[in-house]
């Protein structure tokens, strides 16, 4: 052997060698069906998964792979997981692990049970806890849920395929941890010792509408019994929202396009493909159920069919009739039904919270309730001008969308839907119909008649409901309107007064004997004595663009500051974002003889005006279903 073919050969059993080392050491990849302590992903019931679309349809399969709809559901990985590993969540080699307050424990069982390491059933447990740390324990991360505005992590319990949620939760934007319970509209909890359990809540509710065609396999019906000692072996064909969720099960649809002369003539024809959904064929009211089955306010008709979603997941297609397999709920329509007294007498605050006194959503993800509620959709004849969820949204980033991925993503508003040609399909838009001009934000049709009024994590978003502005529904509701929402500065009598003067609207009888109503700007009037819905609503407002522009900025800061205060972690939340967006408050800023924001003739504050509309504050227990 020559001195050179020696050198290569021990050059050939080195690499050899590295790579056997590195083949030994890599993560071990464990096939999904053998998974056992978390929800897995099997196909099956005709559903195929995304990764059948991508060769056939590669721009909408790059648009949907950019969406927030695909990361809604994920395994937990070094590269899913959006949060820093900063002490909350550890990294070991590619998993995620986290020690937290075990939600599950009672006080009673403190001192009773050494520590609560698990095994044996695909979970792995850290027992290396002191008896000083007794309520504390380490679980792997395994899935994840959400990464626009908030990521939320779920452990694996030891029990089947049940998953916790860590009591801590990310915010993307801010890049900052907060506790669970902070980032919900609920009052502070009674008992401050124990984490909030959220044990079996992913496997019995969230597998719903954040997979694709999930199924949570209960042993038995869900909430029957402690989740402790419940099992369940939920499974879904596709994490996240996939394609098949809207399109519906493709399995036929590939099946039968394997014949291209069968693709050529529907691409010729332009026949619509009968072995797949496509909801944007469907009419307004059919295609929007597509999105409502998740974008709505709904419950189980019956207790049959919830046993049976329970094991076997929801019986709802795309292109089905919703209503035919859920109630949706419409307070306007369905109050008064013996199944919605039935969800009443168990549940008092389930529409209360979900819903303003006339029916329109209050609470986030419920836009298809506002949608069927709008007499754009309930009174339009031509059915090519019905109002639908396609009017303003696309699934897809279409061809003529010159905005980034990440930007479309954001909203997945079609282009024109963000300026006022949405609206303008069937409406003309003036200076002389909205009074304003014509570039500034009154003269938006989605202010004035989507104004932020729903709420829902930590941020309020616009109505879905279309509506035109009014007092007199403010009056009887509490929900600010869109006026004075950009007109902080001004009185429920002022803006009566404009809508009178400009369209005709009647004025409505302001009680003689409260003088607020025509003295105290209006946005002070819910920020002080309002819920704290109110209070969330006006907060955001004061940190929105428009309605600083529109009533100046001095004189907001002290009003945040006084909702740092507040009882509710949701409403000092968005109270501390809004101030961030205002320039440093200097002693002596405040405006002069301002009467309608309660402020003095010196730049002093009405002091006890103030204190009379916090003490007539509503305090009733809000708590918004998110």
């Amino acid at each position: 052997m020559t001195r050179d073919r020696a050198f290569f050969l021990g050059i050939l059993v080195v690499s050899l060698a590295a790579g056997l080392w590195a083949f030994a050491r890599r993560d071990r990849v464990v096939p999904e069906a053998r998974v056992t302590g978390r929800p897995i992903q099997l196909e099956g019931d005709g559903y195929v998964s995304s990764q059948t679309c991508q060769a056939c349809h590669p721009s909408q399969y790059a648009s949907w792979h950019r969406s927030y709809h695909r990361t809604m559901t994920q395994v937990a990985t070094p590269e899913t997981v959006v949060a820093r590993f900063d002490g909350v969540l550890e990294q070991r080699g590619r998993e995620i692990w986290a020690q937290f307050p075990d939600p599950d424990r009672s006080q009673s069982e403190v001192g009773v049970h050494s520590d609560s390491s698990q095994s044996g059933l695909g979970v792995k447990s850290d027992s290396s806890q002191s008896r000083d740390d007794r309520l504390q324990v380490r679980r792997q991360v395994v899935m994840t849920t959400g990464s626009h505005h908030q990521q939320i992590y779920w452990y694996a319990t030891g029990n089947s395929r049940m998953l916790g949620q860590l009591p801590m939760i990310w915010l993307t934007a801010d890049r900052k941890w907060i506790p669970r319970r902070a980032a919900l509209m609920a009052p502070p909890p009674t008992n401050t010792l124990h984490a909030f359990s959220e044990t079996g809540a992913w496997n019995g509710v969230c597998v719903a509408c954040h997979t694709t065609n999930g199924r949570p396999a209960f042993d038995t019906p869900f909430g029957s019994q402690s989740v402790t000692t419940q099992t369940a072996d939920t499974t879904a064909v596709e994490f996240g929202i996939a394609c098949e969720s809207c399109h519906g099960p493709a399995a036929e649809h590939i099946a039968r396009n394997r014949n291209p002369w069968r693709r050529y003539s529907l691409h010729v024809s332009g026949a619509a493909d009968a072995t797949i959904v496509q909801p944007r064929r469907l009419d307004a009211a059919r295609g929007s159920q597509v999105c409502g089955q998740c974008h709505s306010s709904w419950e189980f008709s019956d207790r049959q069919g919830e046993r049976h979603a329970n094991a076997r997941g929801l019986p709802y297609r795309p292109g089905d009739e919703l209503a035919a397999t859920r109630l949706i709920v419409q307070p306007t329509a369905n109050l008064d039904s013996p199944r919605m007294k039935e969800l009443l007498a168990g549940d008092p605050g389930f529409v209360r919270d979900l819903f303003w006194s006339d029916g329109m959503v209050r609470a986030t993800g419920r836009e298809y309730n506002g949608l069927i509620e709008s007499p754009c959709f309930r009174h339009a004849k031509d059915e090519a001008r019905k109002l639908s969820c396609f009017s303003c949204h696309t699934m897809h980033k279409t061809a003529d969308d010159a905005r980034p991925l990440d930007e479309w993503a954001d909203d997945q508003l079609a282009p024109h839907a963000h300026e006022n040609d949405a609206c303008a399909q069937c409406h003309a838009n003036s200076r002389q119909h909205s009074h304003h001009r014509a570039d500034s934000a009154g003269s938006a049709c989605y202010n004035c008649h989507m104004p932020y009024t729903t709420y829902g994590l930590l941020k309020t978003i616009r109505s879905h409901q279309i509506s035109s502005p009014s007092v007199q529904a403010s009056l009887d509701t509490g929900r600010p309107n869109a006026c004075n929402l950009c007109h902080l500065d001004r009185t429920l009598a002022w803006t009566a007064d404009a809508l009178n003067q400009w369209y005709g609207t009647p004025k409505p009888a302001l009680d003689p004997g409260d003088n607020d109503a025509q003295q105290v700007a209006a946005s002070l009037l819910w920020l002080l004595r309002g819920d704290a819905g109110q209070r969330a609503i006006v907060a955001q407002s004061m940190g929105w663009r428009p309605a600083q522009q529109a009533s100046a900025q001095g004189w907001l800061q002290p009003y945040l500051a006084l909702l740092q205060t507040d009882s509710y972690d949701a409403v000092r939340y968005i109270a501390s974002r809004s101030l961030s967006t205002l320039p440093e408050f200097r002693r002596g800023q405040l405006p002069r003889g301002l009467a309608p924001l309660l402020i003095n003739a010196d730049g002093s504050f009405d002091a006890p005006t103030v204190d009379r509309l916090v003490r007539q504050r509503n305090t009733r227990r809000v708590i918004y279903r998110e």
